[in-house]
């Protein structure tokens, strides 16, 4: 949680409105945790960073306009203390690296269970860098 003691407050980038709407599902039974903005785009996740001040941003990688790299990097170029996680299906270890090297603090598969995407967003909150198992290994 933040210093003050309130929930972490979360921005959900997908361009899939169903993976956002199960997102904010999701944050309705956490005490701890609430969705504060989406955006659909690179784009639209840079101008809602901006606005919103998310603790953790959960960052797909594959979106129209701009991609999730670019939108990490230029996140993390405003505000290097931004907390990133991406949550995308693809499982290369390249892709991995990449994202870790614009900024990301944790890798996530949308195939993961609930509870080890609340468990990240709270390990990457407590300044922890979490990466899937599968690549990991």
């Amino acid at each position: 949680m933040n210093s003050d003691g309130s929930s972490i407050r979360v921005l959900a980038v997908d361009d899939h409105p169903l993976i956002r709407a199960g997102i904010a599902t999701l944050f309705l039974h956490e005490s701890d945790m609430q969705l504060v903005g989406e955006a659909s785009n690179g784009h639209e996740a840079v101008a809602q960073f901006r606005e919103c001040r998310p603790d953790v941003t959960l960052m797909d990688l594959q979106m129209p306009k701009m991609n999730g790299f670019e939108a990490i990097t230029a996140i993390r170029d405003e505000c290097p203390e931004a907390r990133i996680i991406v949550l995308t299906t693809y499982a290369g270890d390249v892709q991995a690296v990449r994202a870790m090297e614009a900024g990301a603090q944790g890798y996530l598969l949308k195939n993961l269970l609930h509870k080890e995407l609340l468990q990240t967003i709270r390990a990457v909150h407590a300044g922890r860098t979490t990466v899937a198992p599968e690549l990991a290994a």
